[in-house]
């Protein structure tokens, strides 16, 4: 069940609308975030809303509910298929079961820096992948930003010897969790709202996510080590509806897609600045960033399991382009 605040910010995100003179044959729609509304991905969302709007006079709107919703990605996947949820910002490797395309985006160590797998996704192979999703009953408007993802727990991990006996918190049918096994990791399936709970409790060792999550959910107080794994670039797509979506007209669909594409750079934008910030929010609270970690090593190790994955002709395909995607500039090499 949808928490009671999130069903008062949708009332009230309707109030708001009628208050201010919402055409009579207005439509507003809702769209559903797992994380803070602070995050870059719900900031990009309230983004696509002010767009639409103004773009359609007042016809078209995005109530931006499920901020700190403690619904799962994968029901809120659902949800967004079968209609219930008009659009949904959703890690890719969620849609894993339904998709043959999104689990090769997840396989550690595919993508060389942050500026490649956004110039992958931007061009004929992000939009390849999002034409994908319409014949899963959504429609793929564009991608958020999801990584570089690195590991974190009450202590260092510098190489994969680090791994062996840890339990890692992983997401409901992440591929990454048959690669953990392999480096002698045990992979625990915790849902976001209680990875905090769980690495108190030691229940967990150690978890895995990018910056602002890591931030945003207060990790470093219970696993004060983040090692610069930075082993997977998986991105995060914003979905909607194909039920809803067919019942549109063509200027409005085309109006909603703009809007969201537009909304990239922003995202963007605060995605860069939230892992600056978060750094030193974390260093500040005495948290320590291990930088000396010896990535080849762990590529070396995870990217021959790719083969576990890439289970038909379609993905080895998808897998290819990318690898032989352009390479990246010496200014572009990722940062810590």
């Amino acid at each position: 069940m949808r928490s009671a605040h999130v069903l008062v910010t949708h009332v009230l995100g309707l109030l708001v609308a009628l208050c201010a003179g919402m055409p009579a044959d207005a439509r507003e729609f809702r769209s559903s975030d797992i994380y803070p509304l602070d995050y870059p991905t719900a900031q990009a969302i309230v983004q696509v809303d002010r767009l639409m709007r103004e773009r359609s006079g007042g016809k078209l709107g995005m109530t931006v509910l499920g901020y700190d919703d403690r619904d799962s990605e994968n029901h809120t996947a659902a949800q967004v298929r079968n209609g219930q949820l008009d659009m949904a910002r959703i890690n890719l490797s969620v849609l894993s079961n339904i998709s043959p395309t999104t689990p090769a985006l997840a396989l550690p160590y595919l993508f060389k820096s942050k500026e490649q797998t956004r110039r992958v996704l931007d061009g004929p192979i992000g939009e390849d992948i999002l034409a994908s999703l319409e014949a899963q009953g959504l429609i793929g408007l564009c991608f958020y930003d999801g990584g570089p993802r690195h590991l974190y727990g009450k202590k260092p991990i510098r190489t994969p010897a680090d791994m062996n006996g840890l339990r890692v918190r992983v997401q409901q049918a992440d591929s990454w969790a048959g690669m953990l096994r392999a480096v002698g990791a045990d992979p625990v399936v915790v849902p976001n709202d209680r990875i905090y709970l769980a690495l108190h409790s030691a229940a967990i060792d150690a978890s895995e996510h990018n910056w602002p999550f890591y931030v945003s959910q207060r990790h470093y107080q219970v696993a004060p080590y983040l090692s610069i794994t930075g082993h997977s670039m998986a991105p995060a797509v914003l979905v909607f509806s194909k039920r809803v979506w067919d019942t549109l007209k063509p200027d409005e669909q085309a109006i909603i897609r703009g809007a969201a594409k537009e909304s990239v750079p922003l995202m963007r934008r605060l995605w860069d600045d939230s892992e600056t910030a978060g750094r030193r929010t974390v260093e500040a609270a005495g948290g320590v960033v291990v930088t000396d970690v010896d990535r080849k090593a762990f590529a070396d190790r995870l990217v021959p399991l790719h083969a576990t994955v890439i289970d038909n002709d379609q993905l080895l395909s998808l897998v290819r382009r990318i690898q032989a995607h352009e390479p990246v500039e010496q200014s572009e090499r990722p940062r810590d």
